[in-house]
């Protein structure tokens, strides 16, 4: 069975920095699309960013862009998201998920396309 384990989350003051780790298993996961979403608190899932495992290919959400950095570690089966110049609003539970082919850039940035999911972990951010 499929398996994705987040972890690295914690308080941390505005302008710090976090990396989340998602730990994936029970599959290979060539060609897949591997993503991070959030949820704050009160609010609804939300698109972070994500990554095609075969080719390194990144997308981002526009809140995100230039402070958060995705990237995937094929030997180790995990995907990191390193999350710099942290703002009150990044407050959220941040859930790793995955997604097999055929998927496309257009819809990577949804959260219904995505077949696996892990628990989440929270990262909260002090004004």
């Amino acid at each position: 069975q499929v398996q994705l384990v987040e972890s690295g989350g914690g308080l941390v003051q505005a302008g710090g920095s976090l990396r989340l780790s998602c730990a994936a298993s029970g599959r290979t996961f060539s060609n897949y699309a591997m993503g991070w979403f959030r949820q704050p608190p009160g609010k609804g899932r939300e698109f972070v960013a994500a990554i095609s495992w075969s080719d390194g290919s990144t997308y981002y959400a526009d809140s995100v862009k230039g402070r958060f950095t995705i990237s995937r570690d094929g030997a180790k089966n995990t995907v990191y998201l390193q999350l710099n110049s942290l703002k009150a609003d990044d407050t959220a539970v941040y859930y790793c998920a995955a997604t097999p082919p055929p998927w496309t850039s257009w819809v990577v940035g949804l959260a219904d396309e995505y077949e696996y999911w892990g628990q989440g972990t929270q990262v909260t951010v002090s004004s």
